[in-house]
C-alpha cells in the first residue's frame, strides 16, 4: 500500500517540446515526505513549506507537481486505488479469509500507515473530495476482493448461494480494524488464525 503510493503510476510520457521535465526522484522524494509529514502533524497542520524541506526542495518543485496538499493527498490515495490488492487464490475459504487478513494487518500496523489512515478518516468527515479518494482507495478495493472470495466459495459449495460480499468484508476485516486502528492494541499470538476461523464460521450461518 505504502509502495504504490510512493511510486509513479501509469507509463512515463515524453513531454511536449518546451516543457518543463519533472524529474521522478524529487516526485518520489515529495511523495515520501508527504507520508512522514502526514504521520508528524496531520492533514490540518501538514503545509507546502514543511512538505518541501522534509523532501530537501523548495516549494516550487511541489507546486510543480500538485496545486495544494489537497490535491497531493488526493494524488497519493489515488495510487493506492490504481495498485490494487490481488484477491486471494488459496483454494479455501479459511484460506482466503486468513489471507486478507494478513495483509490487512500488516497495511493496519505499518507504523506511517497507522498515523495517516485514522488522520485521513477524520478528514474524510469534512472534505468530500477526501472522503470520495478514501473511498476508493479502501472501501471498493476491499469490496472488489470480498466479492472474489466469496464467489469462489459459492463455487466450491463453501458457502451457500446468495452470501452477500459486503456481509463476509464486515465480519472479516471489522474486527481487526477495530482492534488495530480504534483500540490500537496489539495482536496476541494465533490472533488471526483465530478471527479467521470466527470469520467462516460467521459466513456459514445465513444469518
Amino acid at each position: 500500500m505504502l509502495r504504490a503510493m510512493t511510486t509513479e503510476r501509469g507509463t512515463r510520457r515524453r513531454a511536449p517540446a518546451g516543457a518543463a521535465v519533472l524529474r521522478e526522484d524529487v516526485t518520489d522524494a515529495i511523495r515520501a515526505a508527504v507520508f512522514e509529514e502526514l504521520a508528524a502533524v496531520g492533514f490540518a497542520r501538514m503545509s507546502i513549506e514543511g512538505i518541501a524541506r522534509r523532501a530537501g526542495v523548495g516549494k516550487t518543485a511541489v507546486y510543480r507537481r500538485w496545486k495544494s496538499k489537497l490535491a497531493l493527498v488526493l494524488d497519493l490515495v489515488a495510487a493506492v486505488a490504481a495498485q490494487g490488492m490481488p484477491a486471494p487464490a488459496t483454494g479455501s475459504l479459511y484460506g482466503d479469509v486468513r489471507a486478507v487478513l494478513e495483509l490487512a494487518a500488516y497495511a493496519l500496523r505499518h507504523p506511517v500507515a497507522s498515523q495517516v489512515i485514522p488522520d485521513l478518516l477524520v478528514e474524510a468527515a469534512r472534505n468530500p473530495e477526501i472522503s470520495e479518494a478514501i473511498k476508493a482507495a479502501l472501501l471498493d478495493q476491499q469490496q472488489g476482493v470480498a466479492a472474489v472470495v466469496v464467489r469462489e466459495a459459492v463455487a466450491r459449495g463453501e458457502l451457500p448461494e446468495g452470501s452477500d460480499p459486503d456481509r463476509a468484508l464486515d465480519l472479516i476485516v471489522g474486527p481487526l480494524y477495530w482492534r488495530l486502528v480504534v483500540v490500537r492494541g496489539e495482536l496476541p499470538k494465533g490472533y488471526l488464525d483465530d478471527l479467521a476461523a470466527s470469520a467462516v464460521a460467521a459466513l456459514r450461518y445465513p444469518g
